[in-house]
């Protein structure tokens, strides 16, 4: 060796065939990882096939294995600032903001001793035909479920509807406007798993906004209803504004046609009107 000879030259890293290629994730977690060939200060550029999540990007032993590291919205770049040992692996993980199958990419960074990826395009692996229309017969099942939960079907199978039918009763408004509150009228029915009224209340003009929050439901002798669920048509009345208010209660103890008192509050409770001849 000649004494002129720069320490530095002997200490170079072996020159690598640079290459452009592509690799594919999976969803299936049974697959092995794809692999990406880095090599001590050359770029490798990972271009992914949808926009990635910046903030969600994780590159292992980045602040001690890698000269820079830089993030775009489809990009990741790294250059290492050593060459990785034979069997040292350093894993790269993003997710895509897209919401798309799968939600995320996971990469393996090695080291080989004759080649390089400069340019590596990162796409998912397109969903097959059969998994296509298992999700598809999935989704079909899952609306004809829906429907029929929200129909009268629903009602049978929840076991809300039984032999005993429905009995319905009106209810006629004897009420006078109160706290710029007033009922119109209503309706109350009975079944022998729940019992429901429902009321028109008016918002009168000139007043602030109203939506109920608490409904209390009482027997002639002060006994307490438990009220299950309180609900409106509309998110709240506005000045002038009617709306349906549906007050549910437990399974009825008390005989049929009995009257009792139903009271709604606001949700702040400083308005309030009283109904007195509520027949359930």
């Amino acid at each position: 060796m000649s004494l002129g000879t720069p320490v530095a030259a002997l200490a170079q890293s072996p020159v690598r065939e640079q290459q452009q290629r592509q690799v594919v994730v999976s969803n299936n977690p049974n697959e092995p990882v794809p692999e990406v060939r880095v090599a001590a200060n050359v770029a490798t550029y990972l271009r992914f096939d949808a926009p990635i999540d910046r903030t969600s990007v994780e590159v292992e032993g980045r602040p001690v294995r890698f000269r820079w590291v830089d993030v775009g919205e489809r990009l990741v770049a790294v250059e290492p600032s050593v060459d990785l040992g034979a069997e040292e692996k350093l894993v790269v993980r993003v997710r895509y903001r897209d919401g798309a199958s799968p939600a995320g990419a996971t990469l393996v960074l090695v080291s080989h001793p004759s080649l390089v990826d400069k340019e590596v395009e990162v796409v998912r692996r397109p969903r097959t035909v059969e998994a296509l229309e298992a999700a598809l017969a999935q989704k079909e099942a899952e609306l004809v479920a829906l429907r029929a939960a929200s129909g009268p079907a629903g009602f049978f199978f929840s076991g809300r509807l039984n032999l005993d039918g429905v009995l319905a009763r009106r209810i006629e408004a004897s009420t006078t406007a109160r706290d710029g509150l007033k009922v119109a009228d209503g309706e109350g029915y009975r079944a022998g798993p729940w019992a429901l009224v429902v009321v028109r209340v008016r918002n009168l003009p000139g007043q602030k906004p109203w939506e109920p929050g608490e409904a209390r439901l009482t027997r002639a002798d002060g006994t307490p209803v438990k009220v299950r669920s309180v609900d409106m048509n509309k998110a709240q009345l506005a000045p002038g504004e009617e709306g349906f208010v549906a007050v549910e209660t437990e399974a009825p103890f008390w005989k049929a046609g009995e009257v009792l008192r139903l009271e709604l509050l606001d949700r702040g409770g400083s308005r309030r009107m009283s109904i007195l001849n509520v027949v359930l």
